[in-house]
């Protein structure tokens, strides 16, 4: 029997132990498991990865604010998350309702410090 495909995120940040701790202040990230440099998280059961930028890899850069990637986050709290995530040093954009093929639903976002953009929504369009 073949195992399924996963797809997963890493998020490249200049300062793994730093990302790693505003992470969990941020979004409640729980750790689980941390090598120095790269952390293994997860948050409400979605796992994530956050590795430090490697100076020798052009592949391993952190997006400095620029970037074509963007992380979304489902919650049935996304006023809440958007708030905690700016309470903390993100920069923020209001959770609105936004009318789409699979109904309303609420969405808004933030640039995290290390320069990573994420979507904060009730629903998701996947499931």
């Amino acid at each position: 029997m073949s195992t399924p495909p996963v797809i997963s995120v890493m998020l490249i940040v200049p300062d793994a132990d730093a990302a790693v701790a505003w992470y969990k202040a941020a979004l409640g990230a729980t750790e689980l498991w941390n090598l120095g440099g790269v952390a293994g998280l997860e948050i409400g059961g979605a796992p994530f990865f956050v590795h430090a930028v490697n100076p020798d890899n052009p592949a391993e850069s952190s997006p400095g604010g620029v970037t074509s990637v963007r992380i979304e986050l489902f919650t049935d709290d996304p006023d809440g998350v958007v708030a905690q995530a700016v309470a903390v040093g993100a920069a923020g954009s209001a959770v609105v309702s936004h009318e789409a093929p699979w109904g309303t639903h609420r969405q808004g976002g933030f640039t995290d410090p290390f320069g990573h953009k994420w979507s904060v929504g009730d629903r998701s369009p996947l499931g």
